[in-house]
């Protein structure tokens, strides 16, 4: 038994370690995943290029060779298409083009100066997006020997960001029974920033025993007629207990960091999309439910601008219904004209 697993590949003596460093020979830094998949990668941001040393060191007996190669690699796996992954990139260098053998402890350099990464490492619920080397040494009669080392790959919007960032208004109502303005002073999120609202009831003629709002998370993967939908709660606020009046405003106030988030994805090479929706939810005594839901963008900000984005302001006078945002304006011209 021992000699067949040897002859396929799967217990070859060989250790492979990885050395990633920068272009200028710094250590490459790393980041904790979830997931899955858990464990510390190395981080890279953008097109960085992937360089560094492989070392394979043979432990028992010597290991011929007809070449070895090492590739860059990125590639999408669905959980219901596990046979099938989908490579949208793929890079190779030829470490040795001639025949040899392996002995003892071997050092490889390579280099992806232009390795393009045009998305984000991605551990969902039903798919996977990653980034990985591959180093296969390429033998005669027997199988291969292949290792595989991960990266994770974060990128920032490559265009300015827009300063347009509407509010997101709706409203709830049942006729002659309940009527709320609900208001989102942003539409849009960077991955540490606030959500803030406000919930404004002009009708209440029902009992209402508490309001919640949710951030959700929804998953959709494949095309066509073949989309599953993953639905995960990441979070549940009570923002009320109690019956409101008319005219009360309740104050929505959503602290995004802490939360295990990514930027929006919209149809990542066809295969999946990733958005995140927050719904508003009213129980009353009878416990029927009243909900409304919408979605929201997230997207990730750089770190040098970060500080100078800072966070949504925590207040906002001017957010009110349009009436009392109205008689502000009137009255705030009657005392410039004094």
């Amino acid at each position: 038994m021992a000699g067949l697993m040897t002859f396929l590949g799967f217990s070859s003596g060989l250790d492979v370690s990885w050395n990633l460093h920068d272009s200028d020979g710094v250590p490459r830094g790393s980041v904790l995943v979830t997931g899955d998949k858990a464990g510390e990668l190395p981080l890279y941001i953008g097109d960085q290029g992937v360089s560094g040393v492989v070392t394979c060191e043979v432990k028992k007996k010597k290991i011929d060779h007809v070449g070895i190669k090492i590739e860059f690699r990125g590639e999408i796996e669905l959980v219901y298409d596990r046979g099938n992954h989908y490579d949208f990139i793929t890079m190779e260098h030829q470490l040795e083009t001639e025949p040899g053998v392996l002995e003892g402890s071997t050092m490889f350099e390579f280099s992806f100066d232009n390795a393009e990464k045009p998305f984000e490492s991605y551990n969902g619920m039903n798919v996977r997006l990653r980034y990985f080397l591959k180093l296969t040494i390429m033998r005669k009669f027997a199988a291969n020997i292949t290792r595989e080392h991960e990266l994770w790959v974060i990128n920032y919007p490559s265009q300015q960001l827009s300063p347009k960032n509407p509010s997101i208004k709706m409203e709830v109502g049942i006729e002659d029974c309940l009527h709320i303005e609900f208001e989102y002073f942003r539409s849009k999120f960077h991955l540490n920033d606030v959500i803030l609202g406000k919930i404004y009831f002009l009708l209440v003629a029902i009992n209402i025993k508490y309001m919640e709002i949710a951030l959700i998370k929804k998953e959709s993967t494949g095309s066509g007629h073949n989309v599953y939908n993953e639905s995960d709660t990441l979070a549940k606020f009570e923002i009320m207990d109690g019956a409101p009046v008319r005219g009360e405003v309740v104050p929505i106030r959503i602290f995004l960091d802490g939360f295990d988030l990514t930027p929006t994805y919209n149809s990542i090479h066809s295969k999946y999309s990733v958005k995140y929706y927050l719904n508003l939810v009213l129980v009353d005594e009878e416990d029927r439910r009243y909900f409304k839901q919408t979605d929201i963008q997230l997207f990730r900000l750089p770190p040098e601008n970060s500080k100078r984005e800072g966070f949504a302001q925590l207040e906002d006078p001017d957010k009110q219904p349009p009436s009392k945002r109205r008689k502000k304006k009137k009255s705030s011209k009657s005392k410039s004209k004094k």
